[in-house]
């Protein structure tokens, strides 16, 4: 006897897959005889529909850094507590047990997005570092070094990252400290490195790189995530250009070499 599998696959595929493809349902009621009830050809013909399908092919659903993307919005938007895996899983579209196959609970898909959104800015800096090196004008070097760290820091994405990480930081403390571990101390370390090897060319008078390079940075940085994180506030672009300027100046007060150092 026929059944719906065994029209589906009776029929060519390249029949099937033609946008012209119609079997109206009367004629195959009667081609397979005019016993078989009306419910059954609706069922052989929601068969053939869904053989046709599957040789087409259909778009898949985000896996791998598409799906952390997917969840890291759901996590932004509306925070730790009110993501549920059964909202990742249909915006992801793909099924809840896929999700679960890939991250075993929300907590491990939490540690993952931001783990892997740390893991993306990682180097992000080194050219920077690089051209501070390679620069013949230090002070106008560390300016323009200073500017872009405000513009990478201050993203509106690393802002909204900031603010999960932190909301979440007493229920997650490992997540948080691996986040700091694996954005902000590894920069700070990378700048640290490059201001050895300036003060090791006789162009600074640095004794604790790493005190220095935290020095430098929360120059650079201190009011203005104060004014974003804590007030709510942008700070305008000529501020920042000005403090920039500012930190810049401080430093080279007091790592700087013995001469004087021209303004950036």
């Amino acid at each position: 006897m026929l059944n719906a599998t065994t029209v589906a696959t009776r029929i060519p595929t390249t029949t099937m897959a033609s946008p012209s493809f119609q079997y109206p349902l009367v004629l195959i009621a009667t081609s397979i005889g005019a016993r078989l009830k009306y419910r059954q050809v609706l069922n052989w013909r929601s068969a053939i529909i869904a053989s046709t399908a599957r040789r087409r092919g259909r778009p898949s659903g985000s896996r791998g850094a598409e799906l952390l993307g997917v969840a890291r919005e759901l996590f932004l938007e509306h925070g730790f507590a009110a993501t549920t895996m059964d909202t990742v899983a249909a915006a992801a579209r793909i099924s809840k047990a896929s999700l679960y196959a890939q991250h075993p609970s929300k907590d491990a898909l939490y540690a993952a997005v931001v783990v892997g959104w740390a893991g993306r800015g990682r180097d992000a800096m080194r050219p920077h570092l690089d051209a501070l090196l390679a620069a013949e004008n230090l002070p106008a070097a560390l300016g323009r070094f200073g500017r872009t760290l405000q513009a990478a820091v201050l993203s509106p994405g690393v802002l909204r990252m900031r603010r999960l990480v932190a909301a979440e930081a007493d229920r997650h403390p490992e997540v948080a400290a691996r986040y700091v571990a694996e954005s902000w101390d590894r920069n700070i370390d990378a700048l640290a490195a490059a201001l050895a090897e300036l003060a090791d060319r006789g162009s600074l008078r640095v004794d604790d790189p790493a005190v220095a390079a935290q020095q430098f940075t929360w120059l650079l940085l201190g009011a203005a995530l104060n004014d974003h994180t804590l007030r709510g506030d942008v700070t305008p672009p000529d501020d920042l250009t000005a403090t920039a300027d500012a930190a810049t100046a401080t430093f080279l007060a007091r790592y700087g070499p013995a001469e004087v150092t021209p303004r950036p």
